[in-house]
C-alpha cells in the first residue's frame, strides 16, 4: 500500500519506523483424523466411517460447531507386502484415512479436547497452531503506532537540524509479520488433559514516511 505526492525539488526528510502490538491467542487450529486398515478395502472403509462418525459426533458434543469442522483429506490406498523371492510386492490389505481441520474457539478447554480426541478414536493429530480472532484490528493498531513512531523520529531530526517539519509527502508500508513472543505459559485444566502452551503473538508493522521541511 502506498499513497504519495511527489516531493519535487522541495526539501524533505524520509524516516522509517516500526510499531508493535502483542496479544494472547484466543483461537487454536489443528488437524485430526482416523486411519484404519483391513484386508479388504470395504472393511477398511466401513471401520473408518464408523470411527469418523464417532469422532465428529464427539467434536460437536464438545462444542465445536459445524462451521469449524472441515474435511481436508480422504484416501483409500493399498498396503503392500514384499515377497521373499524375486516376485513383485503383493497387496496385503488396504488403508483408509480421513482427516478434518477444526477450529477451537475456547482455549480453556483445548487440553481436555486433545485428550478426548484420542478417546474418541483419532489416531492422527497434527498441525496445532494458534491465532488471534481480531488480528486485523491488531494489525491496524500496529500501523498507527508505526506512523506515530515515524513522526516522533522525524520531529526529533528536524528539531536537531533547526528546521520545521511539514506535511506528509509519501507513506509506504513494508510487509508485516506476526511472531511468537515471550515465554510460553502452560495451561493444564485438569489432571488428565494435555498441557498446552499457547504463548503470545506480536503483530509488527513498518512504515517509511517522507515529510516536507518548511
Amino acid at each position: 500500500m502506498e499513497q504519495s505526492v511527489s516531493p519535487g525539488d522541495q526539501r524533505h526528510i524520509t524516516v522509517s519506523a516500526e510499531g508493535s502490538v502483542s496479544a494472547r491467542p484466543d483461537i487454536a487450529r489443528l488437524s485430526c483424523g482416523v486411519v484404519t486398515e483391513a484386508e479388504a478395502a470395504r472393511d477398511a472403509l466401513d471401520a473408518n466411517s464408523t470411527a469418523m462418525e464417532k469422532l465428529l459426533s464427539g467434536l460437536k458434543a464438545a462444542g465445536i460447531s459445524d462451521a469449524d469442522i472441515k474435511t481436508t483429506g480422504f484416501d483409500v490406498s493399498p498396503r503392500y507386502e514384499n515377497a521373499r523371492d524375486d516376485r513383485p510386492p503383493r497387496i496385503s490389505g488396504y488403508r483408509v484415512s480421513n482427516d478434518v481441520h477444526i477450529v477451537v474457539r475456547e482455549l480453556a478447554g483445548l487440553g481436555g479436547l486433545l485428550d478426548k480426541l484420542v478417546t474418541l478414536g483419532a489416531n492422527r493429530i497434527s498441525g496445532l497452531s494458534f491465532d488471534v480472532a481480531q488480528a486485523e484490528e491488531l494489525r491496524d493498531e500496529a500501523r498507527k503506532r508505526a506512523v506515530a513512531n515515524a513522526r516522533r523520529r522525524a520531529e526529533l531530526f528536524a528539531a536537531a537540524a533547526g528546521v520545521a517539519l511539514g506535511r506528509v509527502l509519501v507513506i509506504s508500508e513494508d510487509s508485516q509479520h506476526v511472531a511468537p513472543r515471550g515465554p510460553m505459559l502452560a495451561r493444564s485444566q485438569m489432571a488428565a488433559s494435555v498441557p498446552i502452551a499457547e504463548g503470545a503473538q506480536e503483530f509488527t508493522a513498518r512504515v517509511t514516511i517522507t515529510y516536507a521541511l518548511d
